[in-house]
């Protein structure tokens, strides 16, 4: 478990979820993770449907000792009995998962629970879980195995819960985001995005993350609301 200070502030204040599987489990995952966070990932989501229990934690263990270094997070998607087991300090559950307020208890008291959206209704339905935490919104763009929100679906959330808004849940768009296509998004309202392949199928992951990192840390800058949020983030 994370140390207390700042499971809330930092999910809060993270810009940058990367969303990756196992990939080998060992040396190399722990190595891409390191590089990711190095360059600029706030928060490591294990996601690998193909794992079983075992591997996944395991791998998130791994994970978490790169993590823990960095002063940054680690994530669990939909692994509830993994969760409990390793004591994550995060857990997203899909829109067709668990009730969070189930999720929850799997987890540790202090521990964040995070519900993927797909459309306006799931974004309200989240919004208004006092059990739900944060939030992922979309896909933005098209991936092949979803319904694609698109940018009017993260202009809702924007509306709904602006990132600037110390009252409002944090939440991430998500699917599809490149660097070629992120400007979109950051113009629809978004202040956090979640990746994966912008980052794991790169060429050179750190370039590839220091790049998304410094849009949004420049789009964080050049928003007042945002300089404000992070001000108070950290009570001042």
């Amino acid at each position: 478990m994370t140390v207390l200070l700042g499971i809330a502030t930092r999910m809060r204040l993270a810009r940058l979820l990367l969303i990756t599987g196992l990939r080998d489990g060992g040396d190399d995952l722990a190595g891409f993770v390191g590089d990711t966070l190095d360059a600029g990932v706030d928060i490591v989501q294990l996601r690998d449907p193909r794992a079983g229990d075992a591997a996944l934690a395991a791998g998130f263990r791994r994970v978490r000792e790169v993590v823990l270094t960095r002063k940054a997070l680690a994530a669990l998607y939909d692994a509830l009995t993994v969760a409990e087991e390793v004591q994550a300090d995060l857990l997203q559950v899909s829109e067709r998962g668990p009730a969070a307020a189930t999720a929850r208890k799997h987890v540790h008291a202090w521990a964040q629970i995070g519900r993927s959206c797909h459309s306006r209704r799931q974004v309200d339905a989240a919004l208004r879980d006092p059990d739900v935490n944060f939030l992922t919104v979309g896909p933005v763009f098209g991936t092949g195995l979803l319904p694609v929100g698109g940018v009017e679906l993260v202009s809702y959330a924007a509306r709904q819960a602006p990132p600037s808004d110390p009252s409002a849940k944090p939440w991430f768009a998500v699917g599809g985001i490149t660097g070629d296509n992120l400007a979109e998004v950051l113009e629809a309202g978004a202040r956090r995005v979640a990746v994966s392949r912008a980052i794991t199928d790169a060429t050179d992951p750190a370039a590839a993350t220091a790049a998304l990192k410094e849009r949004l840390s420049q789009a964080w800058r050049d928003d007042p609301g945002m300089q404000s949020f992070t001000l108070r983030s950290f009570g001042r």
